[in-house]
């Protein structure tokens, strides 16, 4: 079961020797697709468990600019389940028709809750950026908006 945030002692996401960030979602040379992880891994968290129902969630989040590929949701799940962080089994709904039903595995717990960590951390870089912006903002207009 994934724990709450505030039961997990505060870090900062593991880092290399030379200080890059080790998560998975640091990886600027890691499939396009990565960034849907930790999403879908919420999503399992959350007890959505079959693929579409990850995709129907995903879609009413707006997390992409149009409609999600549904084989990019399957891909990733394929993924997580090949590195241990998800597990699927047949499922049967009622209908008779059976489902792959994924599950979050305690790796996989771990690896959200890194996910949670590096988000809160570039959360922290975003801030600084919008208050350079909005800092940038006010002495362009205290300036009389020359921009000079």
């Amino acid at each position: 079961m994934l724990r709450h945030m505030s039961e997990t002692p505060e870090r900062i996401a593991a880092r290399d020797a030379d200080g890059t960030p080790t998560h998975r979602g640091w990886n600027p040379l890691a499939a396009r697709r990565r960034w849907i992880e930790p999403f879908v891994l919420a999503m399992l968290a959350r007890g959505d468990s079959y693929g579409y129902a990850i995709l129907g969630r995903l879609e009413e989040m707006r997390v992409n600019n149009g409609p999600l590929d549904v084989g990019l949701v399957y891909r990733t799940l394929r993924d997580l389940e090949r590195d241990g962080l998800v597990s699927s089994s047949w499922a049967e709904d009622l209908a008779g028709a059976g489902r792959l039903c994924y599950d979050l595995t305690v790796s996989g717990d771990r690896a959200l809750d890194d996910c949670a960590f590096v988000m809160r951390e570039r959360a922290l870089v975003f801030g600084v950026l919008q208050s350079d912006y909005l800092d940038a903002i006010a002495g362009w207009v205290h300036a009389g908006g020359a921009g000079e």
